[in-house]
């Protein structure tokens, strides 16, 4: 039987660090306010040139190296956006060219927040069914670039980054389990409903929240999508090591863990230092806890999305 493993992570974000008192200098706001309501007290903001595919290009090539592969073993990319470079071609097709392999079928996928984890079970399904051998996914924001930044309720929520992981067929279970969900009518909580029509912007193009409706909505959906992806595979909450839930707020953190009965100590937390990076949260806490030395082969580590659409799912990877 046809299984796949994560066999290297990476990841990138950009040198521009804004921390909280940046923010207070230019808005009504404080670092007590942000953190207090959010956890977090820096983000990284992309400069004017880097694009979703420059940022997800250096992440992928540190996925590659750890993977221990040449680029040219890749035959499928999938790149979770909503930042994406241009409305086409696909940024997946960008960062396959920039990365000097041809071949390979390489899309975009957009579930927002919870891009990246649907991305992974996605390209898991193609490796299960045989249709690839090799995947590289990728989670890669710029949403710098669609926020208000005279809205202080969500200008100081997000960052830009990129995580990415090589995903290869192997004999041995990696992903053991994964499930998506989305609800439609909920769209208007978290949105930027506006879009290009005859060279001009129609609607809004920034990003508008319902802060306190995502808060409820994302805490209790994530923990239902973690019962259901455990019982898909016949494990419980006690056999997960690490659980790695979007990185959107701590408070949402903190109670998700509370409600899945997991302690504290077995949470990754990288919103403090990275802020909502959306499709791009979960590689980037993903490689940050490899390469820090906390999860390790063997462990079971459940991962998690939840996003405007409203989108969520849950994958439990095992290392």
């Amino acid at each position: 039987m046809i299984y796949s493993r994560i066999i290297g992570s990476g990841s990138y974000l950009p040198r521009n660090v804004v921390t909280n008192d940046d923010l207070a200098r230019r808005m009504d706001t404080s670092d007590e306010w942000i953190r207090s309501r959010t956890g977090i007290r820096q983000r990284h903001i992309a400069e004017a040139g880097e694009t979703a595919s420059s940022l997800a290009l250096e992440a992928s090539k540190a996925a590659i190296a750890s993977a221990g592969i040449a680029a040219g073993d890749i035959d499928l990319i999938i790149v979770a956006t909503s930042t994406p470079d241009y409305i086409f071609p696909s940024t997946a097709c960008l960062l396959q060219a920039k990365l000097g392999i041809k071949g390979g079928a390489a899309f975009d996928l957009q579930a927002v927040c919870s891009g990246f984890v649907y991305a992974l079970a996605t390209a898991d399904l193609y490796i299960r069914a045989g249709q690839n051998r090799c995947a590289l996914v990728v989670g890669a924001e710029v949403f710098s670039r669609i926020l208000d930044w005279n809205d202080r309720g969500t200008c100081v929520l997000f960052g830009d980054g990129a995580g990415a992981v090589v995903l290869r067929a192997d004999d041995k279970p990696g992903i053991m389990a994964s499930a998506l969900h989305a609800d439609g009518s909920h769209a208007g909580i978290l949105s930027v409903p506006g879009s290009v029509c005859g060279g001009k912007v129609t609607g809004d193009p920034f990003l508008r929240m319902d802060g306190p409706a995502v808060f409820k909505f994302a805490v209790r959906v994530l923990d239902e999508v973690a019962r259901e992806t455990l019982a898909k595979c016949g494990q419980r909450i006690e056999d997960v090591d690490w659980l790695i839930p979007h990185q959107a707020n701590l408070r949402i953190l903190e109670s998700t863990a509370k409600r899945l009965g997991l302690p504290h100590e077995k949470l990754i937390v990288t919103v403090d230092r990275h802020g909502n990076t959306s499709a791009a949260s979960v590689p980037l806490a993903l490689d940050l806890a490899i390469r820090d030395g906390r999860i390790k082969p063997g462990h079971k580590v459940m991962l998690q999305g939840v996003g405007g659409g409203f989108t969520w799912g849950a994958v439990l990877v095992q290392m």
